[in-house]
């Protein structure tokens, strides 16, 4: 399969655009932790190979287990994600697969455990990979 436009080349200021959301995001207090979990999970339910692979290796580089890795994308059938973990995760599902909507019970969750501020750049994370995601499939970015 061959790579398509490569958007940081021919389109460098729309790229940047999106990859300073992105230093936003790493600027954040949002734990490494959340931030990995955000990625592989929306990157899963999106099919993007490239963002998966990429973010797997660095959510083990920064100690998340393969246990965990693995079961992701069943996470309410283990024990192994805590409350706001359980929350990150399920507001991630419903934001990228945003025809479905986000849920009142959903939201009011997130808000309940995260608290407003913490909500809003957990959001944001999950626009932010989505975005990448996009990108990824479009242009058929491959995994090394």
């Amino acid at each position: 399969m061959k790579t398509r436009i490569n958007i940081a080349k021919v389109e460098p200021t729309g790229y940047n655009a999106i990859l300073g959301l992105e230093k936003f995001i790493e600027s954040t207090p949002l734990t490494r932790t959340h931030k990995e979990l955000i990625k592989i999970r929306a990157s899963q339910i999106n099919g993007c190979a490239f963002c998966i692979d990429m973010h797997t290796k660095e959510a083990r580089k920064a100690g998340e287990t393969e246990q965990r890795i693995y079961a992701l994308n069943a996470w309410r059938e283990t024990p192994f994600f805590s409350e706001e973990e359980q929350a990150i995760l399920a507001l991630t599902e419903e934001v990228t697969l945003i025809s479905h909507h986000v849920s009142d019970e959903t939201y009011e969750q997130a808000e309940k455990v995260l608290g407003e501020t913490y909500l809003a750049q957990v959001i944001l994370a999950i626009i932010t990979i989505n975005a990448w995601n996009r990108i990824g499939i479009a242009t058929k970015l491959m995994p090394v």
